[in-house]
């Protein structure tokens, strides 16, 4: 049985092959104006390292802020289920996931399967999501895969962002860096910011201490370091890239359809 999972974000676009319940290839690309020719182009990638085309799927489900617009897929569902079923095959113990994405965050609880029994989300602002930091490095010229490191390495200490919208925290950060501030300073605050408001959704649906980051952000080592520390636990370690989990819960879904039909027919 062969199927996939696609899930199209608002930054990035991720299509994963499943092949009898093992990772057959993935792939990530960055989100385009177009959200259908992003899923073509993602899945695409996909096939090609699998070796395989579009018309050997068995069955595809879409996921993610486009899930509607991809147009081979068989069935869509909700990225807070498709990240929970994911993260729970990563780690069959995982009982709270954490997917910090461009525009929204959504804290969720799940059961031993991976299925769904709480979630909270910050869907109000981009200021609690991947987009807020992404503004912030190209304010200061940097890499964004490179201010979550920056973030840990003070020259003065934090400088607060009270701001909670992208745009106010912009002029309140421009404003401390005409005032001499150290980048280092300011990227600690805006860290220490988001941390603060993700955490405040953690504590909504209830923290267990089999707990999984999910998303771009999880890759920024800012914001997972100072969540672990107010939690005092640490995220269980990802065994694949932290971007692929909708993808692959999609995929895994795809699976359990196809074979309830089998079972059926």
């Amino acid at each position: 049985m062969i199927v996939a999972g696609v899930d199209i974000g608002s930054l990035t676009g991720k299509a994963l092959i499943l092949k009898d319940g093992s990772i057959l290839a993935w792939s990530l690309i960055p989100t385009g104006y177009d959200s259908t020719e992003t899923a073509n182009r993602a899945t695409s990638q996909a096939l090609e390292k699998a070796s395989l085309s579009l018309s050997q799927l068995d069955y595809t489900v879409s996921t993610g802020y486009g899930r509607v617009v991809v147009p081979f897929a068989n069935k869509n569902i909700t990225e807070i289920s498709c990240h929970a079923k994911g993260a729970s095959w990563f780690h069959p113990d995982v009982r709270t996931i954490l997917d910090m994405g461009g525009q929204d965050c959504k804290a969720i609880r799940c059961d031993a399967d991976g299925n769904v029994i709480g979630f909270a989300m910050n869907d109000k602002c981009a200021a609690g999501a991947g987009r807020y930091l992404e503004v912030i490095a190209e304010l200061l010229g940097m890499p964004l895969e490179e201010i979550g490191k920056s973030s840990l390495e003070l020259v003065s200490g934090a400088i607060a962002i009270s701001s909670t919208c992208t745009v106010f925290a912009r002029s309140e950060i421009l404003r401390y860096l005409r005032q001499g501030a150290h980048r280092n300073d300011v990227l600690a605050g805006a860290h220490e910011a988001l941390a603060t408001r993700v955490y405040g959704l953690l504590k909504k649906v209830g923290i267990e201490k089999e707990l999984m980051f999910t998303g771009g952000i999880a890759k920024n080592i800012g914001v997972v370091s100072r969540l672990e520390k107010e939690m005092g636990l640490k995220a269980l370690e990802p065994k694949y890239d932290t971007q692929i989990a909708g993808a692959l819960g999609g995929a895994l879904f795809a699976k359990a359809l196809v074979e309830k039909s089998r079972k059926a027919a």
